[in-house]
């Protein structure tokens, strides 16, 4: 009786258990990815950003899903990233509510969306800053002097953190390989990185910076061996706008992303040539 009994609470258990949640190789796994793991977006909201698989994979074979958004008569090309560290989800968030905006708000822009350039370690059970290799992605890129710089700065400044690890190589990850080969291949006059946590602006390239976007403001936080900053907005002359949101795990308010949206629109205006 009681074998009968433990077998049946132990099927019952079982029966009851979560269902895993399949790794976002497709369009209907990646919303509902998006929907346990991100906040404010639901797998409505993912299924109408429009998202396909672009050119790029993660080191699991994970596909880098994009939106382009095109004008008639398209001035700029601009590319919009979020999630390059996997424990930032409010960043892949801003960008799929951008991705609305951009449908809906008139410009003279080419928009290019990456949600989630680092899948592996945002949709891990418990995700990582870092990527399936354990690397900084954002320590990645080929920085002039980067063989000495960036293993000098992450023992040194870093304290080997391994959060920070930029890799044994410059583009020795394939997430990062992606990024620099866009940057090549599409030549997009700017480039939007969405982070998280510190609530600050910050900018490197050849243009007068924004002053600020929404409530975030420019606080230029200096240069990192191997950052996206550094190499393209320093090293390429390729701008770069560097956003880190106040929370890594919450969204601003609707009203909020969209009045950054509204000030990145009137900055690229004003001072690229988007009007």
């Amino acid at each position: 009786m009681w074998a009968l009994t433990w077998s049946l609470l132990a099927g019952g258990a079982h029966a009851s258990a979560p269902r895993p949640v399949p790794a976002p190789h497709s369009l209907a796994a990646l919303c509902e990815q998006m929907a346990r793991r991100l906040p404010n977006v639901s797998k409505a909201q993912c299924a109408a950003a429009g998202l396909a698989p672009g050119p790029g994979a993660s080191f699991k074979g994970l596909p880098l899903f994009q939106r382009d958004v095109v004008s008639p008569n398209p001035l700029l090309r601009v590319l919009v990233v979020g999630g390059i560290h996997g424990d930032e989800p409010s960043s892949t968030s801003l960008v799929m509510h951008w991705i609305e905006h951009a449908v809906q708000t008139p410009s003279n822009i080419h928009w290019r969306f990456v949600p989630v350039m680092n899948p592996d370690g945002m949709f891990k059970d418990k995700p990582t800053r870092t990527n399936a290799r354990g690397v900084d992605l954002n320590r990645n890129f080929p920085t002039p002097g980067w063989d000495k710089e960036a293993a000098h700065y992450w023992a040194k400044r870093t304290r080997s953190d391994p959060r920070r690890y930029p890799g044994p190589q410059p583009l020795s990850e394939p997430e990062s390989r992606w990024l620099h080969d866009e940057m090549a291949r599409w030549k997009p006059d700017l480039i939007v990185a969405v982070h998280a946590p510190y609530g600050v602006l910050d900018f490197d390239g050849p243009h007068v910076p924004p002053q600020r976007l929404g409530r975030l403001y420019l606080d230029q936080v200096g240069i990192f061996p191997g950052s996206l900053g550094n190499y393209g907005g320093v090293h390429k002359k390729m701008p770069v706008v560097t956003i880190e949101l106040n929370s890594a795990l919450r969204t601003p308010q609707a009203a909020e992303m969209r009045q950054m949206w509204l000030d990145l629109l009137r900055w690229t205006a004003e001072r690229l040539g988007a009007d």
